[in-house]
């Protein structure tokens, strides 16, 4: 009978007519999730709302490989739904002894549930069974219709399930390595075959269940009884053929036996809401992929091309994107010849007159320190004409030609970063305006948390497309291209056509990306924002890097040296204080030092030991007299400082100055930040902070530097967006503010306002902008919570409106799961209605700090346009450097000053219309720290 079962088996595999046989894998959830839990320390992710993240990250990991490898057609996941089962109903001790989940790994089991329902996986849950009767049952029916079964699981159960057509994958390391158990390696591994493991089981104990076996006897003895005696029946009903203490520790556990067999055993007709072959792969839905991943703050791209690399979708969407080839070819010319260029432009680029035509553009280009080219420039249109050139070898009149479209505002573009190719192409000596559409910039816009904008990331989440070319090349140098279709294998003299196909198609997607935003935008409100912010500021900026500034480099090797001696002191000094020499850069070292050595109070307990942190290191200055905190602190002070300096040092240029990079995407609240150099590391209001300002100086044919910026621009947007009237009239009254507040807070005339309380009222007054707790507070002021609170609920007595509006901004974006700015900027907030407390809590700081500090970013924004734009119609040439945090830097021409005073001080009042009015402070100087006002 067996063997004609597994022939019947067999027969129904192949369909019976020699097809491919169905495989299924089948993923237990919450033990699969737990392993990665497990794998990936939880400290090491996490999302800037603490949501952890480790196990969703792991699991993710996991189901990229795993399917990778196996290459299912039909994929599910189980569930448990919780511990009350009819296996518990039955035994009320059972798993009782496993403890609580913890929160930091149950609020992510719902973030697993959606990346499945992102990729369109089905996950199954049913009330009183467990994830193993789930994967039995299906299993089961599966193997009944013929197909090869998988199961990915770390509960050992499943083992019984083995058998010809069943195998087990049980994770030995993390999750990334499996052992494959077919019949023969269970056997091998336990001694017996697959169908009496749960009798091993029974007989063995299970503690992760509370199932307690025969004392003394280990898989081995019970093992060697199954085989023995045949079957477990035949060994309970022989029990007393078992000699000496052992037979008499079976025959008193002969009841905790048959129960851990009727327990042990798993379900398989349990009733499912989907049958076997519902359970077929299904293609992703990417967007919602994305973005979950970006939600998640997943920045590792490899695991996101890991994991669109096993969408079943991706075979399909190539066939249909090939098939559609309006849609997705392109008529490539590569232009050669003298006048192919100008005459592309002509037919396919609008003229005056003439209805504007969008173009995509795409570039291929390089810099270093200001110095860049563009080797490579490709123009595609619409209707699927598309162009590539070498800047190099144009003919006179294509250059012009191109030169006049690139310049022309009236022509629009689409691009991808539109800022790069600015500042480039000013290096070649074109002018690029007329910008319409920057999908990177869009997609930032739409989705501020997002942490990736490569075009091929893009060009996937929002068409569907993958950036392969595949070339084929006619005698007059044209040819179709269609997206996603890998390219046949070109010889060495086929590179460069093939390059130059990627470029078209990478200039067709800047294209269709951009009509793909421009509708996405206008539905949110957002199209003014990047039409009339966004983009004209990345052309600033782009202007801005270029133009640099001037660094005075050896008074910087000045202060590296001075900062490195300090550092030098500093070690010197620990080591003095403690008797003996210690890396002061290792935590391990320190805790020794400090908790072991020393036996000073313990700070907050991590999983390395004790904290030794900034924070606990300024603790443990204040609740102790020994010196060595100090000292450490003072160490990492002056290392930091150094570190600076010295990264100042190699940026400084062959021109003598220094260009920095300018991030516009970087931050959710739109506030801008730079890099190479970070120029938001020099501290503002330390002495050496300003010791470090001084080495940005005025450049040659320049007459000195200017600072200007906003007098408590986020207190002022607070004012605005809460009415309240007592705080408007503190701005309007001509008197300090927080002299002014602190006299309604602490009920005193203004000229009986103290240091300590003005001190108070301002770390609150900014605290409120930045949605700090009473907890926070107290922390930053060094005084009681209790105390935090009362000063809290002081201040909100005498402005009323301030509270309300705080309230009210968090209620609507819990309602509408965003808030806006001024200008409409929106940051998306999900985890306000998080059952997780703690990322709840940080959503709602967000939501509160969002619009204040995300509508002062966006005044910063319009006051440098309005400057640059008053400078330019009014002939001068002083021109705009920086902007770092609400400061602008400008490089005066001679004879200008006080024309460029009144102009800034203007532009920059008026940017936006506050009831609170903007204020601006402006300063001129030799160096940035003399322009200081």
């Amino acid at each position: 009978m067996a063997s004609e079962k597994q022939a019947g088996r067999k027969g129904r595999a192949d369909g019976g007519g020699g097809g491919p046989r169905p495989r299924l894998l089948l993923l237990d959830g919450h033990s699969m999730a737990y392993r990665a839990w497990y794998a990936f320390p939880v400290e090491n992710f996490a999302t800037s709302t603490g949501q952890p993240t480790n196990a969703v990250y792991g699991f993710t990991s996991m189901l990229a490989n795993i399917l990778r490898d196996e290459q299912p057609t039909h994929f599910a996941v189980a569930f448990d739904v919780s511990r009350k089962t009819f296996r518990a109903e039955k035994y009320p001790d059972y798993k009782a002894n496993r403890a609580k989940t913890p929160d930091e790994f149950r609020s992510q089991v719902e973030l697993i549930s959606e990346l499945l329902d992102a990729l369109q996986v089905p996950h199954l849950r049913v009330p009183e069974f467990e994830a193993d009767d789930i994967i039995a049952t299906l299993a089961s029916q599966a193997e009944e219709a013929g197909y090869e079964v998988l199961i990915l699981t770390g509960d050992r159960d499943a083992l019984q399930l083995v058998d010809e057509n069943i195998t087990v994958l049980y994770p030995t390391k993390g999750v990334s390595e499996m052992t494959r158990y077919t019949p023969d390696k269970v056997e091998e591994k336990y001694g017996v075959p697959p169908v009496n493991y749960p009798d091993l089981a029974a007989l063995r104990g299970d503690p992760s269940d509370n199932l307690p076996g025969i004392p003394g006897v280990g898989e081995k003895t019970a093992a060697k009884w199954i085989l023995q005696f045949g079957s477990f029946e035949q060994l309970i009903e022989r029990a007393d053929e078992i000699k000496g203490k052992t037979g008499e520790k079976l025959r008193a556990g002969l009841d905790d036996i048959r129960r851990n067999r009727e327990l042990t055993e798993l379900i398989r007709n349990v009733e499912l809401p989907l049958q076997v072959e519902e359970l077929s792969r299904r293609p992703f839905d990417r967007e919602a992929t994305a973005v979950l991943l970006d939600a998640l703050e997943f920045r590792n791209q490899a695991l996101r091309d890991r994991l669109f690399a096993v969408d079943p979708g991706a075979g399909e969407g190539e066939a249909e994107v090939v098939a559609a080839a309006e849609g997705v070819q392109l008529n490539g010319l590569r232009a050669t010849e003298p006048g192919q260029l100008a005459d592309w432009l002509a037919e396919n680029a609008a003229a005056e007159g003439a209805e504007p035509q969008w173009l995509g553009l795409a570039a291929e280009y390089a810099w270093s320190k200001g110095e860049g080219g563009v080797s490579a420039v490709a123009l595609a249109a619409a209707d699927g004409a598309a162009v590539w050139f070498d800047p190099a070898r144009l003919a006179e009149e294509d250059e012009r030609a191109f030169a006049d479209w690139s310049a022309d505002r009236r022509r629009p573009k689409a691009v991808h970063i539109a800022k790069h190719l600015q500042r480039v192409f000013a290096e070649q000596g074109w002018q690029l305006d007329g910008i319409v559409a920057d999908d990177a910039l869009a997609a930032y816009l739409e989705k501020p948390g997002r942490r990736t904008f490569g075009l091929d990331a893009l060009a996937e989440e929002y068409l569907g497309r993958q950036l392969v070319a595949a070339p084929a090349p006619a005698a007059d140098g044209q040819g179709q291209l269609a997206f996603g279709v890998e390219a046949a294998e070109a010889d060495e003299d086929d590179a460069a056509a093939a390059a130059a196909d990627q470029l078209m198609l990478e200039a067709r997607t800047a294209l269709d990306l951009g009509a793909v935003f421009e509708e996405r935008l206008a539905k949110d409100g957002a199209d003014s924002l990047l039409r009339d912010v966004e983009l004209p500021t990345s052309a600033l900026l782009a202007r801005m890097e270029r133009a640099g500034i001037a660094a005075d480099e050896q008074w910087l090797r000045k202060l590296e040296a001075q900062f490195a001696a300090a550092v030098q002191q500093a070690v010197e000094a620990a080591h003095d204080l403690v008797g003996h020499e210690f890396n002061l850069g290792s935590p391990k070292q320190l805790q020794e030092v400090l908790f072991g050595e020393l036996a000073l109070p313990k700070t907050k307990k991590i999983k390395t030991g004790y904290t030794t942190d900034a924070d606990a290191l300024a603790w443990l200055a204040a609740q102790t007299d020994n010196e060595l905190p100090v000292v450490l602190l003072r160490h990492r002070d002056q290392t930091r400082l150094r570190t600076t300096v010295e990264g100042l040092i190699k940026t400084v240029g062959a021109d003598g100055r220094i260009h920095t990079t300018f991030n516009q995407m970087v931050a959710a609240t739109g506030r801008l930040s730079s890099q190479d150099p970070n120029l938001q590391n020099i501290p503002v209001r330390t002495e050496e902070g300003r010791m470090i300002r001084r080495a940005f100086v005025v450049g040659e044919g320049y007459e000195s530097l200017l600072t200007a910026d906003y007098s408590q621009i986020e207190l002022r947007v607070m004012a605005h967006l809460s009415e309240d009237e007592g705080l408007i009239e503190a701005f309007t009254g001509g008197e300090d503010l927080h002299t002014t507040v602190g006299s309604y807070v602490f009920d005193v005339p203004a000229g009986e306002v103290d240091a300590e309380m003005r001190r108070k009222v301002k770390a609150m007054s900014y605290g409120l902008a930045y949605g700090l707790s009473a907890f926070g507070l107290s922390q930053q002021l060094g005084i009681e919570a209790a105390e935090a609170r009362r000063l809290m609920d002081t201040y909100f007595e005498r402005f009323g409106g301030v509270r309300d509006y705080l309230r009210r901004v968090v209620d609507e974006a819990r309602i509408t799961g965003y808030t806006e700015t001024l200008l409409g900027r929106r940051r998306y907030l999900p985890d306000l209605t998080s059952d997780n407390r703690q990322r709840r809590e940080m959503a709602e700081r967000m939501a509160l700090n969002a619009p204040i500090q995300g509508s002062a970013a966006d005044i910063v924004k319009i006051a440098m346009l309005r400057v640059e734009e008053g400078l330019r119609e009014a002939g001068l040439r002083t021109r705009m450097l920086l902007q770092v945090h609400d400061e602008i830097v400008l490089e005066v021409a001679p004879g200008e000053r006080d024309q460029v005073e009144e102009l800034v001080r203007e532009r920059m009042a008026g940017a936006y219309p506050l009831r609170a009015p903007l204020d601006v402070s402006v300063g001129f100087g030799e160096n940035w720290e003399a322009a200081a006002h």
